[in-house]
């Protein structure tokens, strides 16, 4: 008897997803657990197994196309059944921008209504232009030889060289006379306008939901804080000394961060409308940026863990990400959010808080500039930090306090090793 394998839902936002590829053609012979297809969600693209066996008789989604959540993905049954039943009930299949660019006529440009410029004037045929005594034309050995071999009558040219010499641009640019006929006005054109129209991936359409949701529902507001970063310098610089050990800035932000939720677990907690949640684990999404868009997997338990564990999960979770083989278990359950563009040369800036999340801290570069140390100006390498609170959950002096206890660690270093 034949079976319908329906579009799966292989994480909790997913709501479509498009079929990167097909490891199966129809007719050919499926066994329970064997690769069937891989399926593009809105966060990874993810292997998809077969659940029975027999012969696969229909493909229900193409390859590069998209379909909802428990729409008809294939159908395996014995060969030459008759699945017509079947498939007279399967859901619509959602089409792809490709299919409704091909429905939809493409737009036809129109040039800009402009009001008419005036029809230009008759010019009088050109003068031929002879030399001072009027016995011939003054002009370059070159400029006789281009117009020999363009057949020009360099008599009837104009020069625009010395004393009205015809030189090489004068036969470049010469537009023989035609009479009664008005001398034509060229416009040069400085560029081109054009455009592409990008599809929007699976993972860039729930992007746009979530934090539109966030931004529109949580009412955001914003802490900045300065932290002296010359004690955290000189501290990584003595741990990457250390064989097999490397240690970056984020990874000490992590490890922070991590050390001040649980000093402050106000800061830790999600608003589920009827109730607050106050979470005792402290999981850390880490913001990844890939081509299409945002990734933020987790960093599970960071406060009982180092500043190498932290690091080492970090680069495989960023590698994992950008070769799109993060799991739902990558990327769920998150209790605080870290956006680090210091890398990138951006001194501050504020992020949208990242739900279940009530916060999120956004983390700058690392500026040289004056401070003021002991009543004296000196250099200085300074940090700054941006808590976005959800207002529903954090207060002002809630957040303020989680920021002071986050920069004491980071101005000491040695306070986090204990």
């Amino acid at each position: 008897m034949a079976e319908v394998i329906y579009m799966p839902k292989l994480s909790d936002t997913m709501t479509e997803g498009v079929v990167a590829e097909w490891h199966k053609k129809v007719g050919d012979k499926v066994s329970n657990g064997e690769l069937l297809a891989e399926i593009e969600t809105d966060k990874a693209t993810m292997e998809f197994e077969s659940f029975y066996d027999g012969v696969l008789l229909h493909i229900g989604v193409e390859k590069t196309k998209a379909a909802p959540v428990n729409a008809i993905l294939a159908i395996v049954g014995e060969a030459g059944e008759d699945i017509s039943a079947l498939l007279s009930g399967a859901p619509t299949v959602a089409p792809t921008v490709e299919e409704v660019k091909a429905e939809v006529p493409a737009p036809v440009s129109s040039p800009v209504a402009s009001t008419p410029a005036p029809a230009p004037k008759p010019v009088a045929a050109p003068t031929p232009v002879a030399s001072s005594d009027g016995s011939r034309v003054l002009a370059s050995p070159l400029a006789k030889k281009l117009a020999e071999e363009k057949g020009i009558d360099i008599n009837m040219v104009s020069g625009t060289g010395d004393a009205g010499r015809v030189v090489k641009r004068d036969i470049d640019h010469y537009t023989p006379y035609v009479p009664g006929a008005a001398k034509s006005i060229t416009t040069q054109v400085s560029g081109v306008e054009s455009y592409i129209d990008e599809p929007v991936s699976q993972m860039r359409k729930v992007i746009a939901r979530r934090l539109a949701e966030s931004k529109f529902t949580a009412p955001h507001f914003y802490l900045t804080i300065d932290v002296d970063m010359d004690n955290a310098i000189a501290a990584r610089k003595v741990l990457n000394t250390q064989d097999g050990v490397k240690v970056s800035f984020n990874d000490m932000v992590i490890k922070a961060v991590a050390m001040s939720l649980r000093k402050h677990p106000t800061i830790n907690s999600s608003w589920l409308g009827d109730v607050i949640r106050r979470n005792s684990h402290i999981h850390i999404g880490v913001a990844v940026a890939v081509d299409e868009g945002l990734l933020v997997p987790v960093v599970r338990f960071a406060d009982s863990k180092g500043f190498t564990q932290i690091g080492n999960e970090v680069r495989e979770f960023a590698q994992k990400a950008k070769d799109k083989k993060l799991q739902p278990a990558d990327w769920e359950g998150n209790t605080f959010t870290i956006s680090n563009l210091g890398m990138f040369g951006i001194d501050s800036f504020t992020a949208i808080v990242n739900p279940p999340d009530s916060c999120i801290l956004a983390v700058g570069g690392i500026s040289q500039v004056p401070v003021v140390k002991n009543g004296q100006v000196v250099p200085g390498n300074v940090m700054k930090l941006t808590l976005s609170c959800d207002h529903r959950v954090v207060d002002g002096a809630s957040g303020a306090s989680f920021l002071q206890t986050l920069k004491g660690y980071l101005e000491n270093p040695v306070t986090m090793l204990t």
